[in-house]
């Protein structure tokens, strides 16, 4: 449960999460000041049911993709004066109670960006060819683009410090932006730490073919 007096918004981008928003909202919201949904173009009742369980919520009328949505939720939060942001998916991957977890480094000053990990301890179900080969490519495309990578490339569980969210901003609209913020992380030598979160695997995530439009999105974007 929430124990910091500091302001922390949780920002969950969502297209299409009717299923999943509802439960999601209300699991985070214990943790954190503010739950804060941004509909990124849906076409059912993901921002209704989002506001229903106590969400802020903000409106994207078309899918512009889900850096793009996170930017808008980093925006709001920069402008509401937030001391942390944390970054959570509406599709009830993530557990809510690990985001203490993540928050915790930030609150007792270790660190300004916390990235959550599939890869430190925790089990998870990620599906054989996720696990075997796309994360071992997204390690390869970090390294010769980034210079560096992390132990999970690719999570979207993380929190940023006040500091970090004004420092980086996230200029890829969609499913690179988890690079890019590694990139800026590191380039910008801001102080961070990986935690280990859990992951239950519902559905299978990227496809393949995202994959490829994750490179293609590194390799076109200027913030490598």
């Amino acid at each position: 449960m929430l124990d910091s007096k500091q302001f922390i918004i949780c920002v969950i981008p969502a297209w299409n999460e009717a299923k999943n928003i509802e439960k999601s909202v209300m699991a985070a919201r214990p943790f954190v000041s503010e739950v804060v949904v941004v509909d990124d173009g849906s076409g059912d009742e993901t921002s209704n049911l989002a506001a229903r369980a106590g969400a802020t919520v903000l409106r994207h009328f078309i899918n512009r993709g889900q850096g793009a949505a996170l930017e808008t939720g980093n925006e709001y939060a920069r402008r509401k004066g937030a001391d942390i942001v944390v970054h959570f998916d509406g599709d009830g991957q993530f557990l809510a109670t690990e985001i203490s977890d993540v928050l915790a480094p930030i609150i007792r000053g270790e660190a300004d960006v916390v990235f959550g990990s599939r890869f430190l301890g925790k089990k998870s179900n990620m599906p054989f060819t996720k696990e075997k080969i796309i994360m071992p490519l997204a390690h390869l495309i970090n390294y010769f683009f980034i210079g560096g990578t992390l132990t999970d490339p690719q999570a979207g569980f993380r929190a940023l410090s006040n500091k970090a969210l004004n420092l980086i901003r996230i200029q890829n609209d969609e499913m690179a932006h988890a690079s890019e913020i590694i990139s800026k992380t590191f380039k910008l030598r801001i102080n961070y730490k990986e935690v280990p979160i859990t992951v239950i695997y519902y559905r299978y995530g990227q496809s393949f073919f995202k994959g490829f439009k994750i490179i293609k999105d590194l390799i076109l974007s200027n913030f490598i």
